[in-house]
């Protein structure tokens, strides 16, 4: 038994381990709540194993991929925990995704069994079918696996194996299986905590997991919660009405928000006279925040404050804005990411890979624990994205200060974030291509109060033709993601291109953005 407070860090080196220490040290602690359906720690080990069980008996064992689609539930969690047991691989499915995006990640992982909730048992019938696999529905009540008759192989941790496969949107029109390990997961759990930061979760405290757990920042925030034995409580999916009332009720303590989902929540209603005085800390990432936004959302709520700045491949954050920095009045230090997290470093580099000083501007690299090894079956990608002596490229341009504050001036390959999701121009551009009346395009982004971000498509019509945005809406739907689509439509004549035949979508895209600051944390 560990004492009250402490965390066994030793013991903690992967999933399974953190699951079956906390049913062994503190069996009878509320693990999950949802829907008021309560669970305990001792009760999802035993969800886990009866559905490993399962697992195990129709012959699913070390490397297979197992997907799931659906929304946020208790018995995802007791899933993934299912695969860590066994040696398997999660590969979580983005519901939002349209059918033709769906069905390219089911044949790319090369998955053997589908999971889905109730709401998307259809959904997942159809995906099992284009590749002849396995497909079962998470049962409404509880878990419907029962321990078969064979027993469960021996359980040999292995930190370093792949245990999550979470796709990333792509750049060049097919999205990417970064592959994360049990160590890239958990890599920066003891350090912070060894380092005393104050926001990470302890004994007695609520998160709640609100955003999509297909996303790296939804599942990963909850480990984060089971890493320390608290309770989590999980909404079905993100509602700016009922949040307030959720946080209010269950007394959530810590909370994991995208900026627009903040600001819908603090523009709701409900949010008027709502009790927030159990909130300790809210962190935010995953996109651009306003800095009238941060600073209502201090004043409403009055708890503490975290940005991060991470990414997929890095199993989430590796650069955290502190809360004591969002209150020091020192000019500037909310437009910064932060500082490098406890078992991370940070630099910026030119071309050739140079480390460059202090405030040079450059390409901001990573090198952690918390890296992946690589995105699967894309030795192209990574050889690009890997560099000399473990360094990892994001794609963005930014600066650190003498102090180690990061500022981040622009984003990875022109990545729209609407709402929180990464949208891809050159994904947009080539689902629009396939339209008859298309003859090209351009896609860019826009400001959106609503979303942070909108996608709008420019395009050069055929002769004769005068494509509408209805027209191309109706065309495009079943093929690309609703939540990618374009919100605005424009003809011009041409798009501009310099002599290498690069579409210059900066100039596109700086007529949407004059007078809107466009800072980037």
């Amino acid at each position: 038994m560990t004492r009250a407070g402490q965390i066994a860090h030793a013991r903690l080196t992967t999933l399974w381990s953190v699951l079956s220490h906390y049913a062994e040290d503190a069996p009878d602690r509320e693990a999950t709540l949802f829907e008021g359906r309560a669970t305990t720690y001792r009760a999802l080990y035993r969800q886990a194993t009866s559905c490993a069980a399962w697992l195990t008996a129709r012959g699913h064992g070390r490397g297979d991929r197992i997907g799931y689609i659906g929304k946020n539930s208790d018995q995802y969690f007791a899933l993934l925990f299912a695969v860590a047991r066994i040696g398997a691989v999660l590969v979580p499915l983005n519901w939002r995704l349209a059918a033709e995006e769906l069905a390219f990640i089911v044949a790319d992982s090369e998955m053997l069994c589908l999971f889905s909730d109730a709401e998307f048992a259809g959904t997942a019938a159809e995906l099992a079918g284009t590749r002849n696999i396995g497909h079962a529905v998470l049962g409404e009540a509880q878990l419907s696996f029962s321990p078969d008759a064979d027993p469960l192989p021996d359980y040999r941790p292995d930190p370093e194996a792949i245990v999550f496969q979470v796709y990333t949107s792509g750049t060049t029109g097919h999205p990417k299986g970064a592959m994360l390990s049990h160590r890239n997961l958990l890599a920066l759990r003891a350090p912070g905590y060894r380092a005393g930061l104050a926001w990470f979760p302890a004994l007695g405290c609520t998160l709640g997991q609100v955003l999509p757990v297909a996303h790296i920042a939804g599942t990963a925030y909850a480990l984060f919660g089971f890493y320390a034995g608290a309770r989590i409580v999980i909404a079905r999916e993100f509602d700016a009405g009922t949040l307030p009332e959720l946080i209010a009720r269950e007394r959530i303590s810590h909370l994991l928000l995208a900026p627009a989902a903040m600001q819908l929540m603090l523009e709701h209603p409900a949010a008027a006279d709502a009790d927030f005085s159990s909130l300790q800390y809210i962190t935010y990432g995953a996109a651009p925040i306003p800095e009238a936004l941060l600073r209502r959302a201090l004043a409403r709520i009055g708890c503490g404050f975290v940005q991060m700045y991470g990414m997929t491949e890095a199993a989430g954050g590796v650069v955290a804005l502190q809360p004591a920095d969002h209150v020091s009045g020192i000019p500037g230090r909310l437009r910064s990411a932060g500082t490098a997290m406890p078992g991370v470093d940070i630099a910026v580099v030119d071309q050739g890979w140079t480390v460059l000083p202090p405030d040079s501007t450059g390409e901001i690299v990573v090198r952690s624990g918390s890296v992946m090894p690589g995105y699967w079956k894309r030795p192209d990608a990574n050889a690009e994205i890997f560099g000399p002596d473990g360094w990892m490229r994001t794609g963005d341009i930014g600066r650190i200060d003498a102090e180690g504050y990061l500022y981040v001036l622009d984003r990875a390959k022109d990545m729209i974030i609407s709402g929180g999701e990464n949208v891809y121009p050159a994904e947009v551009e080539n689902a629009i291509f396939g339209h008859p009346d298309i003859a090209d395009v351009a896609v860019v982004s826009a400001p959106s109060q609503r979303w942070g971000e909108e996608v709008v498509a420019l395009v050069v019509p055929r002769p004769g033709t005068t494509p509408d945005l209805a027209s191309l809406l109706a065309w495009l739907d079943g093929k690309l993601a609703r939540f990618k689509q374009p919100k605005q439509l424009f003809l011009v004549e041409h798009l501009p291109r310099n002599a290498g035949n690069k579409l210059l979508r900066r100039v596109l895209r700086e007529p949407f953005w004059q007078g809107v600051d466009r800072r980037v944390n």
